[in-house]
């Protein structure tokens, strides 16, 4: 793989596994020196490990893996603002990690709620603008959001995770054409089904239920990580100079897709 990213810095939460490893690993293989947080320190190192499998012994000055719960948003800003002062730059920042809760509105709690907008939104809102300040300064930067086709379409038992996945959209938005004159581009991809390690779980759980959820794309099958991370990658890079304020679904087709009853 071509080395295109060598010397630039790239932030990922959410990144010990899923979409945001495959991100890591893609970016780390192109050269860039990446910093990943996730909550849970046995999945980050990991992660590091598959990546220094992946990039050799470079690979362990090249990825840095930090224990964080980006819900803790005083933390999560000193955190960016730290990796950027010890590098001397952030020119990438990927926020991707999330949460959510199943529940019919009737049975949601305001905690659960919270919790989804907290991750899912006020995070993102915190990580922005951590890293804008930044690039701001040194007149560059790309910034991805994760989204889902949940922000844009409607599905039961999913009010906090799509209102929260919703509000990332427009957020992104706004972002961008603040961004835009700074040389500061923000996107967001908005992804259907990928065979994460949660979708996997699920697919143990309800094969029945998940079987349907599959046949209903007009793929007929969930995206892989490495897929929806070469879309990401291509966002965050010079090849998208000229592309900010967009959500790009990447989703087997659903998010265009009109449904009418068999």
């Amino acid at each position: 793989m071509v080395r295109d990213l060598q010397g630039k810095v790239a932030f990922i939460t959410g990144g010990s596994d899923g979409i945001g490893l495959a991100t890591a690993r893609m970016l780390a293989r192109r050269g860039a020196t990446v910093a990943i947080c996730a909550r849970r320190t046995d999945r980050l190192e990991a992660a590091r490990a598959a990546i220094a499998a992946e990039c050799g012994d470079a690979a362990d000055a090249m990825v840095e893996a930090h224990q964080l719960d980006v819900s803790d948003t005083d933390a999560f800003a000193a955190l960016v603002a730290d990796v950027a002062a010890r590098h001397g730059r952030l020119d990438m920042l990927v926020n991707n990690a999330m949460s959510v809760h199943y529940a019919p509105i009737a049975r949601l709690t305001i905690d659960h709620w919270r919790k989804d907008f907290a991750v899912n939104a006020d995070a993102v809102f915190i990580g922005t603008k951590a890293a804008m300040a930044v690039m701001t300064a040194q007149g560059s930067g790309s910034i991805v959001n994760i989204s889902s086709t949940c922000g844009i379409r409607a599905a039961p038992m999913m009010a906090s995770y799509s209102a929260s996945k919703a509000a990332l959209i427009q957020f992104t938005a706004v972002a961008a054409m603040e961004g835009a004159r700074q040389g500061v581009r923000v996107n967001a991809i908005v992804p259907g089904q990928v065979q994460t390690p949660a979708t996997e779980a699920y697919n143990t759980q309800a094969p029945d239920a998940a079987a349907r959820t599959t046949d209903a794309i007009p793929m007929g099958r969930g995206g892989q990580p490495d897929e929806l991370a070469e879309a990401i990658v291509f966002l965050l890079s010079d090849a998208a100079s000229y592309i900010t304020g967009v959500a790009l679904p990447v989703d087997g087709g659903k998010a265009a897709q009109l449904y009418i009853p068999g």
